[in-house]
């Protein structure tokens, strides 16, 4: 199989960035000379080049946006994490608001459709949500860029992801959780969630949730971290795994609502009370999160606001405007399974 570059293997051999390597293949006078040249021999040497077939595309406008949902790494391949469905009402009102008609797909993330959208001219560009491992998820993108799509994505906001990016501040999401549940008594917080750089968005409140614990004197426990995915039974798994190895814990944080309200019933089949027992906080504020058993305290993300941003982005960059990655503040909410009895 022959070798084919991508702009990824350029930054490498740079050291630079994704973002920057593409900004200084398309002239962009944001990279200074000196380094755009050197960027430009390393392309040489390697044969890279950019498809042109995108670019002529760009000339060719269908006033559609296309939405595409992938689905998150599920058994039955079919789960779709409810808080980017809350996004979908906002994304839908801000494409009527500037005139374009929505196009929206699920899809199975082991496909590669999104860059069909462009080539076969349904869409002026795409909005992606959700994206299962990220380490396979940043070479989509970079193939993304190499072939001039035009996309935005939600996810996590960092200096070398490439594309556009507008997402939540996890981290600081996470230090909100984690205070609020040390500031009720609790001190041996135990996570559920995929704490990896295969989820950096999880990863990230983790490590908000450990600068908490820092800050109060406590030392997280690494026997209190388990894996889980974002579904509700991943989170009744992982809490019997946690309740099972007998670590001391008394309050958990998990990365999604899913995963808590999943735990919710593990803790509750063991005879523990929540909050008497174990504190229990969330993430993402979905619908349900108000309405469980006691009802949820949670990291809220602005649904509509974020909706709104990917399609303004997304606009502005079909237009040929400069956009710049953005992060929403999140806030937490407080409800009944994180208020400790006094």
């Amino acid at each position: 199989m022959s070798f084919k570059p991508t702009s990824f293997d350029i930054a490498q051999r740079a050291g630079v960035s994704q973002p920057t390597v593409s900004r200084a293949l398309r002239g962009h006078p944001s990279v200074s000379e000196a380094t755009r040249l050197r960027i430009e021999a390393i392309a040489a040497q390697l044969n890279y080049a950019v498809d042109r077939n995108a670019s002529r595309l760009r000339s060719r406008t269908t006033n559609t946006l296309a939405l595409l949902f992938f689905e998150d790494p599920t058994p039955d391949e079919s789960h779709i994490n409810p808080f980017f469905l809350a996004m979908l009402g906002s994304i839908a009102r801000t494409c009527a608001q500037h005139g374009y008609d929505l196009l929206t797909s699920f899809q199975q993330f082991s496909r590669n459709l999104h860059v069909d959208y462009e080539y076969s001219r349904k869409a002026d560009g795409i909005m992606l949500l959700g994206y299962g491992d990220y380490e396979t998820y940043r070479e989509r993108l970079a193939q993304l860029e190499d072939e001039g799509t035009r996309y935005v994505r939600w996810g996590s906001v960092t200096a070398d992801a490439p594309g556009m990016t507008i997402g939540c501040d996890n981290r600081l999401g996470g230090k909100l959780a984690a205070r609020h549940l040390i500031a009720q008594g609790y001190r041996r917080i135990a996570f559920l969630g995929e704490a990896s750089s295969h989820a950096p968005e999880i990863e990230d409140r983790y490590r908000g949730a450990c600068d908490a614990m820092a800050e109060a004197g406590i030392t997280p426990d690494p026997d209190l971290v388990i894996s889980a995915v974002t579904t509700d039974t991943a989170g009744y798994v992982a809490a019997r795994a946690l309740l099972a190895q007998g670590t001391p814990f008394d309050a958990v944080f998990a990365a999604c609502d899913l995963i808590a309200i999943g735990a919710m019933r593990a803790f509750e089949e063991a005879g523990l009370s929540i909050p008497a027992d174990i504190g229990l906080v969330g993430f993402d504020d979905i619908p349900l999160a108000a309405f469980t058993h006691p009802p949820l305290t949670t990291v809220a993300q602005d649904a509509t606001r974020a909706g709104a941003l990917l399609v303004e982005a997304l606009i502005a960059q079909i237009k040929g405007q400069d956009i710049q990655n953005a992060v929403l503040p999140p806030r937490l909410i407080v409800r009944q399974s994180a208020i400790r009895p006094l």
